[in-house]
């Protein structure tokens, strides 16, 4: 149920929008596709999804060839593209009975019923999509996207246009998607990736510049350590000072504290022990991490 890219090549001309790229998308997670517009990301889901050739390599959904079997892949394969394309002048149940029709699903009305409940359509199934706002077209989008029990969903900008409450549906309804199938998800918003995502792919100029967790990821864009600590009463920068791997003290209130290390060194369990030998209570302790738009923006600038 993966998604398998190597050695990704796609040319338009004398541009390579897709220079090289590999990355495997596994079941059971969400996987982050993220990268400045113009990087690349659009042009290798419309690949993975069969829409257009690529140039040199191969990629494989399901253990199906994009180039050998591309009719397979589509049966495996739900897409929801950043342009939404929908017939405006059909009802919702009426496309999603058009939809079902294609992928030839044997009980069709009741799975048009588990869709609608599912992406939270009750109240608009027998309206225009004509006559949907933008947030509710996704949610068609998404419908019609799983109606025929994919195994892999590939999902770009798919939380573009929600308001609070659907955004929090569709991030719930995303993450438990990703413990069973393979989701590859597509968003310029940082903390859409933090909250479902649990890898993440980052491209850049048609090249691969990122591979890995978020939590790694923010790790290593910080070339020191940063721990904030706050006790309950005063104690002495100079103790501080002689915990091992510390490199700086600052004070940054009355209680608190900003302590400085290498990047590899951790000094939460020393600070824990510091508190109690010195019979002071800890009242908060924080290591700071780069967030992912700045992780982004390192990844990308460069």
């Amino acid at each position: 149920m993966s998604v398998t890219v190597e050695h990704l090549t796609k040319e338009y001309g004398p541009q390579k929008a897709v220079n090289n790229i590999s990355f495997e998308a596994k079941p059971g997670e969400v996987l982050g596709f993220l990268g400045p517009n113009g990087a690349g990301k659009t042009t290798t889901m419309k690949i993975i999804t069969c829409f257009i050739p690529q140039t040199e390599g191969n990629v494989s959904v399901c253990g199906y060839n994009v180039s050998s079997d591309p009719m397979e892949v589509r049966k495996q394969i739900g897409y929801l593209p950043e342009h939404n394309p929908l017939y405006l002048d059909m009802y919702v149940r009426e496309y999603l009975r058009f939809i079902a029709g294609l992928h030839k699903i044997s009980k069709p009305n009741q799975r048009i019923d588990e869709m609608i409940s599912l992406t939270g359509l009750e109240r608009e199934q027998h309206k225009l999509i004509g006559a949907l706002s933008k947030g509710y077209r996704q949610r068609v989008g998404l419908a019609q996207a799983l109606i025929h029990d994919p195994q892999v969903l590939i999902l770009d900008e798919p939380t573009s246009g929600l308001d609070p409450n659907q955004l929090a549906d569709i991030r719930r309804l995303i993450k438990n998607l990703g413990k069973e199938k393979t989701v590859i998800f597509s968003t310029h918003i940082m903390q859409e990736v933090k909250a479902i995502c649990d890898r993440v792919v980052i491209i850049n100029k048609g090249k691969l510049v990122a591979d890995d967790t978020i939590d790694h990821l923010q790790s290593d864009a910080s070339s020191e350590s940063v721990i904030t600590v706050e006790f309950q009463t005063k104690v002495a920068i100079q103790k501080l000072q002689k915990l091992k791997g510390a490199k700086k003290v600052s004070s940054l209130a009355a209680n608190k504290y900003q302590i400085t290390a290498d990047v590899k060194a951790d000094l939460r369990p020393d600070i824990f022990d510091f508190a109690v030998a010195e019979g002071v209570k800890l009242l908060e302790m924080k290591k700071e991490v780069f967030e992912m738009d700045e992780v982004f923006q390192q990844l990308t600038r460069k």
